[in-house]
């Protein structure tokens, strides 16, 4: 019942407006019509009250002589009955019953004394009050009258009425009249209210569509040009204010947005030129420690552990710098390269070097009858499963299960990393692709040293890059890495997207 009353009522400012147009314009319509009928029924009820008047108690003490007065009496005030209108209708009552009745019929000056009461008519005339002021009476014989009861001379009661039914035909034909007119001024004023409303509506029309096409564009990052300013109407109006502070807040937005692109691009510049620049002393350091490794000469113990802690670190240090360098590379919206990639040969090398790296894991691999083929840079890909692979074995206890599978759908090839696992934390899980993300406890607990919290990151924007996605499914004792590589024209440009 609720739903029916919601899909009944106005969404839109507009319908609402026109509804609520018509609405007030019926209400006044009625009131009026109903007005023009109330005084019409009472003008007439009047008039036929003055001609009750008029008629007086001619006709029913004319009735005291059983029948019609003869000719010669016509310019007697008391029998003249050829001026009664039509319809008057006449009785003389004794004792509260009806001893005498008549009626003029149309056509005829005279009385049709056969006029037929029924029992429930005749009390009605009875319990007419005796006072000289019309009164209105339904008489099933004859339909409505007004109906006049007048003291007789000899003790009876002198009834003289008019019939209602010409007031009954003038007031319903109004009534008929109105509601045509009025029920075809709201149909027309709905009409043109709408196109009216529509009309006055149109500068916020304007900042509505304004508005969607702003929802439309990826704020999210990047140089985004804001589409035309919502046209400003009289600033006085409602409507011209509030697409004037509109267009004032699409300013504040784009000012925010091209300030926010500029320290993103100063802050990319910066990985960038950071990168560049540490990898050649990092480099150094690394091979500095190396070559002081290999001196002939006795070396203390404490010295030799020193220096490959710190060829290990610097070795570290620098695939990170590479890490930074790529994810910078990627923001700047670089083209990564296209050739044909053969995934199957990728992941079946990728599971090797795993298995070699952790015997102490269980590798299922899954792969299809056919090859699975798609347009990308190999390396990059190979970055892919290496990183999704390491990420399953150092944060999986010894004894996990960790399950690739490859598979091609309608248009895109599908791979999934799943492992056995203990499942990635809960407050983990939205910014686990996001970049330094790292879990507080890990997955496995024995495990010691971890990256930077790039791995995942990298996973994501090289995918993206290659007009993928990828996505996480993780809860205790499963949890699923699923990456999704469009299999299209091998022949098209891979870039950041």
């Amino acid at each position: 019942m609720r739903s029916v009353r919601q899909l009944s009522r106005p969404r839109t400012l507009r319908a609402r407006l026109t509804f609520g147009l018509v609405i007030l314009l019926a209400v006044s319509c009625a009131a009026v019509g109903l007005a023009a009928v109330v005084e019409l029924n009472g003008f007439l009820t009047q008039r036929l009250d003055e001609q009750l008047a008029q008629v007086g108690t001619r006709f029913p003490e004319s009735l005291e002589h059983n029948g019609p007065v003869p000719d010669d009496h016509d310019g007697d005030e008391h029998g003249d009955t050829r001026r009664l209108a039509t319809g008057t209708f006449g009785a003389r009552m004794l004792n509260g019953k009806v001893t005498h009745k008549g009626l003029i019929r149309s056509g005829d000056p005279s009385a049709d004394l056969n006029v037929d009461l029924t029992a429930s008519d005749r009390k009605r005339l009875a319990s007419v009050p005796v006072d000289g002021r019309p009164h209105t009476v339904d008489l099933s014989a004859l339909d409505d009258y007004r109906v006049v009861a007048t003291a007789g001379g000899d003790g009876d009661v002198l009834l003289v009425g008019l019939p209602l039914e010409p007031v009954q035909v003038t007031v319903h034909r109004l009534e008929l009249v109105a509601g045509i007119v009025f029920g075809l001024a709201l149909v027309v004023t709905g009409v043109a209210g709408a196109f009216w409303v529509r009309w006055s509506l149109r500068p916020l029309s304007r900042v509505a569509a304004t508005a969607t096409r702003v929802s439309e564009l990826p704020l999210a990052s990047g140089d985004v040009a804001l589409p035309a300013r919502a046209p400003e109407s009289e600033p006085r109006s409602e409507v011209g204010r509030v697409a004037g502070a509109f267009n004032r807040m699409l300013g504040h937005v784009e000012d925010a947005l091209t300030k926010r692109h500029a320290s993103e691009e100063r802050l990319r510049r910066f990985a960038t030129d950071a990168s560049h620049e540490l990898r050649t002393p990092v480099a150094s350091v690394r091979g500095h420690a190396e070559l002081a490794l290999l001196h002939p000469g006795p070396v203390p113990a404490e010295v030799t552990r020193a220096l490959e802690r710190i060829a290990a670190e610097s070795s570290r240090m620098g695939e990170m710098v590479d890490d930074l360098l790529l994810l910078a590379r990627l923001d700047a919206g670089r083209p990564l390269e296209r050739r044909p990639v053969d995934l199957t040969h990728l992941v079946l090398d990728a599971v090797t070097d795993a298995r070699a790296a952790g015997p102490d894991h269980r590798w299922i691999l899954d792969l299809p009858e056919e090859p699975v083929t798609v347009p990308g840079d190999s390396h990059r890909l190979q970055q892919v499963l290496a990183n999704l692979l390491a990420n399953a074995r150092l944060h999986t206890p010894v004894g996990t299960k960790v399950t690739v599978i490859l598979e091609a759908e309608a248009d895109q090839a599908c791979l999934s990393v799943h492992d056995d696992g203990p499942g990635v934390p809960e407050e983990v899980r939205p910014g686990v692709f996001e970049r330094f993300t790292r879990a507080e406890h890990r997955r496995r607990p024995d495990a010691s040293g971890g990256g930077a919290g790039l791995g995942l990151s990298i996973v994501a924007a090289v995918v993206e890059a290659h007009g993928g996605g990828v996505g996480l499914d993780s809860r205790p004792g499963a949890t699923t890495f699923t990456v999704r590589l469009p299999l299209g024209d091998a022949g098209a440009d891979v870039s950041n997207g």
